[in-house]
Parts: structure tokens; sequence; C-alpha cells
């Protein structure tokens, strides 16, 4: 009843029950975490900040790389690039865009509070050449720098200053700074107001760059964020004309939606890979009935839990069709093969007898921690794990909570085993294998490795991966890394997901394979 009265009061008071052509009203079933945008990697915290901020380089509506805030750039030597910044560009307060906020905003995210930390330093030292000029010169040759450049928004040096914002929002402490709730950026739109867990509300920026350059397609002069938990709610409040756009209808109520005539159903496969991680650190699991050692060190358990695991029963029952099983730990399908992406066969009497060679043939009990608000259907997809590893004897207590307590828990590492989902606009394995399948070093490689596996074969891999410049070589270097970390199961994988999006049949959307919304492609009629 709360969630239904602070929607309602939500849209009455911002006078939602007119018509209004200029007005996006899209709703979501989580909240974006941080208007900080260096401190959280998380799709919709980049989603609403990439409306605000802008990085040197921006994704097509195909997810092709394009210029934006760097017009042009250029290789000098294997180590070193060079942009071009865009001229006559101003931040929202009015202070002229330079080199400065470069060489400032690279800075900033590389600090040990920002989850971007490994992007930007993949990216090199930023060094100011003049007013319009940056250099960036990396340790070694960098074979996606382009894509790496994309991942930084650009952030005004001068406000971060008298803001005191130098640094990055600590999220995982819960810091409070002005960089949380308010925002300075370049972008098509600028940060109105913010309410966490209530909305969030953009305004068109009148004097944005990509106005004069036709990239401003739509009519969304204004666009109202709602985060609406309830699956139900969510698409009551698209039928009845309360919201334009979901993009993350339960798969359930698709083909429903698809019935409507007063709703449009746009199909779309994202760029997400989700799968299960396990401590495979401890010597004994913080959440387990196992005392004095750690089952998961075990490959025979972990092999127990990825076989006892019926993903097309995952699929049939749970994602309703929409997802795509794989075995292989990439957001997209692009740089695997069929035997990648062949999974460990589902064979519960097999699973049985791994755990009886592991010494757990009585099985063990262990909390599995899990967002209610992130994933299609995570909840649900680890009620379902749970109940198949109930057959193999391992009694699993299910922790579902929102994401904004869940995300700052995986980064204390206080799990023993967690869901994950990875994805982006960048379909390259370096995007998955860096940050989350490779030793954890407290510089950015392994931020995401919440299990603090190690796996010697596999950052030996992703080193060469990091450098080689021989296209084939590496591809070649990325199928052998994913193929180490499937040889040990240090993740369960799961599927990719297929999320459409649902939008009022007076709505014309663009659905991008990083299910990111870009308000500037809408139209209302």
């Amino acid at each position: 009843m709360l969630r239904l009265a602070l929607l309602t009061l939500a849209l009455t008071t911002l006078g939602l029950g007119a018509v209004d052509a200029k007005t996006l009203r899209w709703a979501g079933r989580g909240d974006m975490q941080t208007t900080d945008p260096h401190s959280q990697n998380e799709n919709l915290t980049n989603n609403i900040n990439i409306l605000v901020y802008e990085p040197l380089l921006v994704r097509s509506k195909t997810l092709e790389l394009l210029p934006a805030l760097a017009d042009s750039w250029q290789q000098l030597n294997p180590t070193t690039w060079r942009f071009h910044l865009r001229p006559g560009v101003k931040f929202h307060d009015g202070t002229p865009f330079t080199a400065d906020d470069v060489v400032f905003s690279f800075e900033r995210a590389r600090a040990d509070t920002s989850q971007l930390r490994v992007y930007a330093n993949a990216s090199g030292i930023p060094k100011k050449v003049d007013e319009l000029t940056v250099d960036f010169t990396t340790s070694g040759p960098n074979p996606i720098e382009l894509e790496h450049i994309n991942t930084i928004n650009i952030m005004s040096r001068a406000w971060c200053e008298k803001n005191r914002a130098t640094k990055p929002q600590n999220y995982t402490q819960k810091e409070d700074m002005i960089t949380a709730h308010q925002a300075n950026g370049t972008g098509p739109y600028m940060l109105k107001s913010r309410e966490p867990d209530i909305k969030t509300v953009l305004t068109k920026n009148p004097n944005w760059w990509g106005i004069k350059e036709g990239r401003f397609e739509g009519n969304a002069d204004e666009v109202i964020y709602l985060p609406i938990v309830s699956d139900a709610t969510r698409v009551a409040a698209l039928m009845s004309g309360e919201v334009d756009l979901i993009n993350d209808p339960p798969p359930q109520d698709v083909p429903r939606l698809k019935q409507d005539p007063n709703i449009k159903v746009l199909e779309g496969a994202e760029n997400r890979i989700v799968f299960i991680g396990m401590d495979q650190k401890r010597d004994e699991l913080l959440y387990s009935s196992v005392k004095g050692k750690n089952p998961f060190k075990d490959k025979r358990v972990r092999q127990a839990l990825y076989q006892a695991i019926d993903i097309d029963a995952i699929k049939a029952n749970t994602m309703r069709g929409l997802s795509q099983p794989s075995g292989a730990l990439l957001s997209a399908p692009a740089q695997t093969t069929p035997e990648l992406e062949k999974r460990l066969a589902f064979d519960r009497a097999k699973a049985k007898q791994l755990m009886a060679d592991a010494g757990y043939g009585d099985g063990f009990e262990v909390t599995l921690d899990c967002p209610n608000n992130r994933y299609i259907n995570d909840e649900k997809i680890c009620q379902a794990l749970a109940a198949m590893w109930a057959q193999i004897g391992i009694k699993v207590s299910v922790n579902a909570m929102p994401r904004a307590n869940y995300f700052p828990k995986l980064e204390k590492t206080d799990t023993s085993m967690y869901m994950l989902g990875w994805g982006g606009g960048s379909t390259d394995g370096i995007f998955i294998l860096q940050p989350v399948l490779s030793s954890y070093n407290g510089k950015g490689d392994g931020d995401y490795n919440y299990g603090r596996y190690t796996n010697p074969k596999l950052d030996e891999l992703i080193a060469k991966i990091k450098v080689d410049m021989n296209p084939d070589v590496r591809l070649k270097e990325i199928r052998d890394a994913l193929a180490a970390h499937n040889a040990e199961i240090n993740h369960l994988p799961l599927h990719r997901q297929v999320i459409p999006w649902a939008t009022r049949s007076n709505v014309t959307a663009v659905h991008r394979a990083d299910n990111q919304v870009m308000p500037y492609w809408v139209k209302v009629q």
C-alpha cells in the first residue's frame, strides 16, 4: 500500500494525469544507486548518469562508438593516444569544458572509492596538451583503448573542488556528499530533482552541443524515472497510462502485454550474463553449517552445484522462455564458441556422487545472497536454485534484498554465495575477464571477484589479453581464458537475459542491447 501511495503522490504532484507529449514517464524495478558518475558501476545507475554526464565517446543505437566530448582522436604511438576535444561545450552551470576537466575526471575515477577504476587505469595516464587536447599514455599497448575511454564520464573540476567532491562517493560506507544527489554535467539532460526510491526528474539541456548535430531526435524535454518495485504495480501503471515505458517487464506478463492494443512490446536480448559466485578464499564460510573448512574450495562441490541445476526448467518456468542458457561467462556470445557455450549436463545422480566423493554425502547448509529488484526474476531464480540444490542435500537459505543493500554487502565480501549479472555496451571479453574473473589485486583487477578465488592460468592469459594487438591471437587468448575459468568452475553460469521493453502505443523508443534507455531518441505522440 505504501508503494502505491508513493506512486500516486508522485504522479499527482507532477500533474501527470494530462497528456504531455514532452514528458517521458519511465519506470523500473529499482532505483539508481547514486548520481556520482564514478562511484558505482551498475547498469541503471550508469544509464541515468550518462544522460546528465558524458564521456569522450558515446555509443550509437547499435552500440558502435561515436565522437562525443572528443570530436576526433589519433594514436601517436603504440602507447599514446591523443584526443581533440569538442570546442564550445559548457557544463550545466555555464562553465566551459576543457582538458583540465578530462584529466581531473580520469584521475578521480582511478580512486579506491570508484568502481570504474579498472577502466580508468586501463585508459592510461592523462596529460593536458592544451585547452582542447589531451594525451593518454598507457603502460603497454591497449587493443581496446577507445572502449575503456568510453566508460568514464567527465565532471567539472571547478565544481567538484568547490563542493569538496574530488573523490567519488564511498557508496559502501553510505557516505553522503553533494554528488550523491546533485549533478553538473554537459549532457542532454540536467538533473532537476532526486528523491531516492521515489522519483528522479531530468529536464532537457537547451545548450547541449548534440542538438545542433541532430542527435536529439525525440521530443522528451522532461524525463521522470519512477522506481516501482512491485511487478504487478509497474505493469498496471503502464497499462493504465500512468507511465509510458518500462524496460524490465516481468516475463510472465509479456504475452498479456502483447495482446493489449494500447501497448507496444519491443523485442530484444540484453548483453548480460547472470551467474552464481561462491566464496573460495575463506577457510571457513561465513554463512554455513560446515565448520573448520570451506566446501566451495573443493571443485567437486562446485561441479555438483552446477550439475544439479536444471537450466531448462528455469528457462521454461521461471523465465517463461526469455533467457538464453549458456556455459560461457560473457555478456554476449560474439567471442565464444559452441564448446564454450555448452553447459555441463544436468545430472542429479552425478551431482549426488560428487557430493559424496567430496565428503558431503549428507549435505550442508549455506546462505545464498540474492537481489530482489536487479535482474529479471532474480529472487525467483534463487528460490528455484535452492529447491534444485535441496535435491542433492544442500539446504540453501535465500537471503533476498533490494539492490541498495545488496551491492554494498557484496563489496564488503560479506557473503558465502551470491548472484551477479554482468553486461554493458561492449562485447569484448576483457570487460568481464579483468574486473570479474581475474584475481583481486586492490587496483581494479578482480574488484567484482567477490568469491576472491585465484586461477593462475586465467590470470596469465588475462595479462596477455590486456596488451595483445593481434586480433586473431587475442581472440584465441580470450577463449582460452574462458576455458580456464570453466575448467575450475569458479562460477556457476546460468543464462543471458532476454528483456523486451513495453511502451504505450503512442511512444517510439530505441531498444539497445545494453538495456539502456536514451530518452533523446524517444518520441511521445
